[in-house]
């Protein structure tokens, strides 16, 4: 734990990002910072392990908050569209709208079934690394799924900037990278698995 008034530590201004524009972000530079042996967490050399058991939790958290906002896009989306008048008749009453909608559905519902089962199994102390790994991965492939089919069915409206659907379409994006990118969940789960090529004699 380093206070942010330790001589030696300095902020850069926040940086412009993409999405999670509620969330500031900076750089933190340290320039010969001394941290008192009483701030350490854990004993020396310990904090790359400690690091990679919490990424479990993050990943798996990450996974669980993204499927309330998923709803949310693929609900205001049909709401939208019911009101929404083409040619005569609500874009809801479209088969292709109306059934890509029930698809998302069903895969936000799959998300659900992964996250519980790998919370349930965090709460009783299990190793959850595989299931936390890949509900990280879905999450974040499904979120730019459905925002970007949802987006589509609002038309010119979904591309304005403070459009919610927009704002998921922008904000999702990080999922597939903080915590780890989708390239790494996958390392994961194919160690996991005993895919992955080991390293050649």
């Amino acid at each position: 734990m380093v206070p942010m008034n330790t001589p030696g530590v300095s902020v850069s201004p926040p940086l412009e990002k993409l999405g999670m524009l509620s969330s500031e972000t900076a750089q933190v530079f340290f320039d010969d910072v001394r941290v008192p042996q009483r701030n350490r967490i854990g004993h020396e050399g310990a904090g790359f392990m400690m690091q990679m058991l919490q990424f479990q939790e993050e990943r798996l958290f990450g996974a669980a908050n993204m499927i309330k906002g998923l709803e949310y896009c693929v609900d205001s989306t049909i709401e939208y569209c019911k009101e929404r008048q083409t040619f005569g008749k609500a874009l809801i009453d479209n088969q292709v709208i109306h059934f890509r909608l029930a698809e998302l559905s069903t895969e936000i519902e799959c998300l659900r079934a992964l996250v519980y089962q790998a919370t349930e199994q965090y709460i009783k102390g299990q190793d959850v690394t595989r299931l936390a790994s890949m509900a990280k991965l879905k999450a974040g492939r499904l979120g730019r799924e459905v925002s970007d089919s949802c987006l589509q069915y609002w038309g010119g409206m979904g591309f304005m900037w403070d459009n919610p659907v927009a704002r998921a379409y922008r904000d999702v994006r990080l999922v597939s990278i903080g915590g780890g990118a989708d390239e790494i969940m996958l390392g994961i789960i194919c160690k996991l698995m005993g895919t992955l090529p080991g390293k050649k004699p």
